[in-house]
């Protein structure tokens, strides 16, 4: 089999030469004075770096090479990491190690990707999706995810947190797998076999701040950050000096073209600020379209709280410029309130006429589309996106922020009737957006997910006591006897609740909700993927024939008709509509014979495929 290596050339952090030298750059615009340490085996050298225009310091030497470990010392007084380290085996606050990006051999020189309309995705946290929480062992679960039907792994942040378990969004060197989950190469692994087994990999980057525990970029480099904006995570980052921006920028395109992955997520991008022209976003996406999407397909995902729908828009005169779909939290909250009528929080906004909620998000994709958020202070959220297709919108009904930011971190099938749930999940498999499972979800995984991180002392008793704190203040804490049951994020047990059960799969009902999910993936990509690329926009629309009941309807590519009647409610409904079309799915047997006769029972789906008319 052919063979393919891939290297990102990058302005900072180390380069290969040729000629067996090392070169290291650094951005350090703050400092007086940096020397490179040089470490390992042998005493300490300490090698002066040049000053160089614009706040850079580099230096080109035969001293180091492959292997070696380093850091840099600012002003005769502080060993930091570098910021663009591409491995950290010593953790965020130990030296960096030089490796050969170019030296894993890549089996997948053929592979192309899976087009859009395929994408079911699947996220997963490595550290707690097997027991083993690492690249190896997720690599072990491939042929799991083939069989259950999904076509992308969406990683949770992997970039290098500090200590050894964290969510992955307290990351401080972003272009440095974390150790904690294997080698650079053994990441690269894992992709490879993906693909090989057609499975596409996304990877989720965190550019709106930085960790807490372990960024040294203050000492040296103070105008990575603003103070004109706040984030509730830590200091905003200041994209104007040019610099900044092109950090991001590579490790967007870092990620993949070193490590091949097909896409990214960007986390919170509504926590981003920047009102140049073009903005961050809009580079980026700009220069990914020209670098690596430019001859294989490169899908960019957003989170954005803003429904900031003009991102997923094709603009002819900026073509590059735009991103392939936003993660679609009205779907989720909207669908939520309806399994568990909780309407504290954000859910506020979806507890009056949760079923038009729904519609909406069905046709058109936003809930909100520019209408007043009583969540947020009744200020206007979201744009209009009537005129995009519907696979611009990733729908889940749970993912690592749904559950994870629970008090007790319940996944869903806790907190409904098993009914609700199954019917939710025919909504969220068989409609046009395209479906996230969030891992053992599909088989009702009994397992909690909850906040953890791993940070020294004092920073993680100052974590666990705001988590107390924010715990009192929701609608879910009912008193000083549930805080014995609240798991602490930085204690170790916290996380090892978190682990996926995998042995439940051998008892019901888990094999049962397994199987279940196995045969909606298969309907999806039997008889709605292969007619979703290209649906005729704006061709959708919803009928409410109560609080409760609902049909939809959406013209496919290849003029097909897709028809989805609900009762989404604890009480049989009444319903005048007239079905056409061969039943696709329903959620027993009778459901066809029922609604014909002009009623559903509670927590009834069908769906109707209506073909094309010759």
């Amino acid at each position: 089999m052919s063979t393919a290596r891939r290297y990102h050339p990058m302005p900072f952090g180390t380069h290969l030469r040729d000629d067996g030298k090392v070169t290291f750059k650094l951005w350090a615009p703050g400092a007086d004075k940096v020397e490179l340490s040089l470490q390992g085996s042998a005493p300490e050298i300490r090698l002066l770096m040049t000053p160089e225009a614009d706040g850079w310091y580099g230096i080109t030497t035969e001293l180091a090479g492959i292997g070696f470990y380093y850091q840099y010392l600012i002003n005769e007084e502080y060993y930091v990491p570098d910021p663009a380290s591409r491995y950290q085996p010593q953790d965020v606050n130990g030296s960096s190690q030089v490796i050969d990006p170019d030296a894993w051999q890549w089996q997948d020189k053929d592979w192309q990707g899976r087009p859009w309309e395929e994408a079911v995705f699947y996220e997963l946290h490595v550290g707690t999706f097997t027991e083993k929480g690492t690249f190896a062992g997720v690599k072990e679960r491939l042929d799991y995810l083939v069989d259950l039907g999904v076509t992308a792994i969406q990683l949770m942040a992997i970039a290098d947190f500090p200590g050894q378990r964290n969510w992955g969004y307290d990351g401080v060197l972003p272009f440095a797998p974390d150790s904690s989950y294997g080698t650079p190469d053994e990441l690269k692994d894992l992709i490879d076999t993906a693909h090989a087994k057609g499975l596409m990999v996304f990877n989720d980057v965190v550019y709106s701040h930085f960790g807490p525990e372990g960024n040294y970029l203050h000492l040296y480099a103070p105008d990575f950050f603003t103070d004109q904006f706040h984030t509730p995570w830590g200091d905003a980052i200041n994209f104007e000096p040019h610099w900044v921006r092109w950090f991001f920028i590579h490790n967007a395109l870092y990620w993949l073209e070193e490590y091949h992955f097909d896409g990214l997520r960007l986390d919170a991008i509504h926590a981003i600020f920047d009102d140049s022209s073009p903005d961050i976003l809009e580079e980026l996406a700009e220069a990914v379209r020209l670098g690596p999407g430019y001859d294989r397909p490169v899908y960019l995902v957003l989170e954005n709280d803003n429904n900031a729908a003009r991102y997923l828009k094709h603009d002819p005169s900026l073509p590059e410029r735009y991103f392939n779909a936003q993660w679609n939290d009205d779907f989720h909250h909207v669908l939520h309130v309806l399994l568990t009528n909780e309407r504290a929080g954000y859910y506020q906004d979806y507890s009056q006429q949760p079923l038009r909620h729904l519609g909406r998000c069905l046709t058109e994709g936003f809930a909100y589309q520019g209408e007043l958020s009583a969540y947020q202070d009744s200020k206007p959220r979201g744009e209009s996106c009537s005129d995009l297709p519907l696979t611009v919108f990733i729908c889940f009904l749970q993912n690592h922020d749904q559950v994870g930011n629970r008090v007790l971190g319940e996944r869903l099938s806790k907190l409904c009737r098993p009914e609700a749930l199954r019917a939710a999940t025919a909504l969220l498999l068989l409609s046009p957006p395209l479906p996230l499972l969030f891992m053992g979800q599909e088989w009702a995984c009994r397992q909690p997910f909850t906040y953890f991180v791993d940070f020294p002392d004092d920073l993680g008793e100052q974590v666990n006591l705001g988590r107390l704190q924010d715990i009192i203040k929701t609608s879910e804490f009912d008193g000083v006897e549930a805080l014995p049951k609240v798991l602490l994020p930085n204690e170790v047990k916290t996380f090892r609740a978190s682990k996926l059960a995998w042995a439940e799969l051998a008892r019901e009902p888990h094999q049962q909700w397994l199987d279940y999910h196995r045969e909606l993936l298969r309907i999806r990509s039997n008889h709605i993927t292969p007619r979703a690329k290209g649906s005729v926009v704006g061709q959708a629309h919803y009928q409410l024939f109560n609080d409760r009941a609902i049909a939809v309807q959406w013209r496919l590519n290849d003029a097909s008709t897709l028809t989805l009647v609900a009762n989404m409610g604890n009480e049989p409904a009444r319903i005048d509509y007239s079905c056409d079309g061969d039943v696709l799915f329903a959620s027993d047997s009778e459901v066809d014979n029922n609604l014909r006769e002009g009623g559903l029972s509670p927590w009834a789906v069908i769906f109707y495929l209506k073909e094309a008319e010759k």
